[in-house]
């Protein structure tokens, strides 16, 4: 059975594209349209939630506490503030990720899949190993191979390796990998995500010199070739 996701959005038209969106994509969904109606469906049943900032009533920031202590489950807030100030603030009250209107289909959704598995506590998946075609990588070794032979990656290309593994369908944008991969690091830019997957294609070239890895989606980001 899918997940469920609470969507807390006041704009009925973007409160039934997301529903409709993730319900493609295999999830179940709540909505609500204030935070007192998010407080209250609130439930066991929620696996997710979906919180945009400007509520009437009580706003998105002001009910984030109130939702952890209810059925504490990943919190991702949704606003076009772009101010890092104010997304440190809510990550203080327990947001757990922040996307910044308007966004990509394919980055919440990458992003609700980061937040489900980092929420999930089975020794299933803390043991999970990670396959992409002739890649194997093992999360809670840490370590990774490629046609058998051994991938000496930093610390930072192992997560954006795991990262595009646990997405393979996917791209993964750059302001998502920036989040998760150097975990809202001000240090992250072009420059540097750009110069780790050089390095990270050039040790699977000289793995398996005849298949291509990573692709670039001009202008969005990354994913895997297929």
């Amino acid at each position: 059975m899918g997940k469920t996701i609470l969507i807390i959005e006041d704009d009925n038209d973007i409160n039934n594209m997301l529903s409709l969106m993730l319900k493609s994509n295999g999830y179940s969904t709540i909505s609500a349209y204030s935070g007192t109606e998010g407080l209250l469906v609130h439930g066991d049943n929620v696996d997710l939630i979906l919180l945009d900032l400007m509520l009437p009533g009580k706003r998105g920031e002001d009910i984030i506490v109130d939702l952890k202590k209810k059925h504490n489950v990943p919190i991702i807030v949704m606003s076009a503030i772009h101010d890092i100030g104010k997304k440190v603030d809510l990550f203080e009250l327990g947001a757990d990720d922040y996307i910044t209107k308007p966004f990509h289909n394919d980055e919440l959704l990458a992003r609700i899949a980061v937040r489900m598995r980092k929420g999930a506590v089975s020794d299933e998946s803390a043991n999970e190993k990670l396959t992409y075609k002739n890649i194997v990588l093992d999360k809670t070794e840490m370590s990774a191979e490629c046609c058998g032979k051994a991938l000496e990656l930093s610390k930072h290309e192992f997560s954006l390796l795991s990262m595009l593994m646990e997405n393979p369908s996917r791209t993964c944008t750059k302001s998502l990998i920036y989040d998760t991969v150097w975990d809202y690091e001000n240090s992250a830019d072009d420059n540097t995500l750009n110069v780790h997957i050089s390095k990270l294609r050039k040790k699977l070239k000289e793995c398996d010199p005849d298949n291509e890895y990573i692709e670039t989606v001009w202008g969005i980001g990354y994913r895997m070739k297929k």
